[in-house]
This record gives structure tokens, sequence and C-alpha cells, in this order.
């Protein structure tokens, strides 16, 4: 672990259960496409429900929103400083494949994101 126990990024970085951070929140890996991003319905380790209700995880839409946003301001400050010039189509395809590339990853991270706002690390 990089931080110290019970901070959210142990459970964030690494896509874990928020409560003991040891359990896997996702039923397959983020780049797996055949069940993109399914959250489990329980922790294999602690046992925690990770649906609180039906369509739990509709709210973590706003967050990817944020993420995609900042990834979108990050790729244009960067195309625009390794070739600089502005282009607008260059600027365009340099999103899209960013956003192409990270997208599963965004949509686990942004539910990993919103399961910690309601689950607090409970430790051993």
């Amino acid at each position: 672990m990089i931080f110290k126990k019970g901070n959210k990024l142990n459970s964030i970085l690494p896509i874990r259960c928020p409560q003991c951070h040891k359990g896997k929140f996702l039923e397959k890996p983020v780049y797996n496409f055949s069940s993109f991003t399914k959250v489990r319905s329980k922790c294999e380790h602690c046992n925690l429900n990770y649906s609180l209700e039906p369509s739990f995880y509709f709210g973590s839409m706003y967050i990817s929103y944020g993420i995609g946003v900042a990834i979108m301001v990050a790729t244009s400050i960067i195309s625009n400083w390794i070739t600089n010039v502005f282009s607008f189509k260059a600027t365009f395809i340099a999103i899209c494949a960013v956003l192409l590339i990270l997208g599963p990853y965004i949509n686990a991270l942004s539910k990993i994101i919103w399961a910690n706002i309601f689950f607090k690390y409970r430790g051993e």
C-alpha cells in the first residue's frame, strides 16, 4: 500500500472494496468488454453489499463527467504544447483517442469514487 490504512486512495486507485480495501470491486478487469465494468453484488472479503438501492451507480455519471472534462482539458493543453500550434482538428482527434482508450477506466474509476462517498473504511 502506498498510503496509510483507511485512506480512500487505497480503495480508489486499485479499484478495491471501499470498506476493507481487500476485496475486488468489479466482476472482471476494467478492459474486459464482456461485462464492461460491472460491479460485484458483494465483497468476497468483508461481505459488504455494494449497492444500497437499485440504480445506485447512476450518480457516478456526474463524477465520470468531471473526470472526462479534466482529461479533455489536459489533453488539449498537452496537444497544444507538443505541436506549438493550435489546430482544432488535431486537438479534437487527440481528445477522442484519449477518451476512447481511457473510457472503461474512467467508468470504473467513477463508480469506485461514488462508492467511497457512501461507504467508510472499517479495517480488519
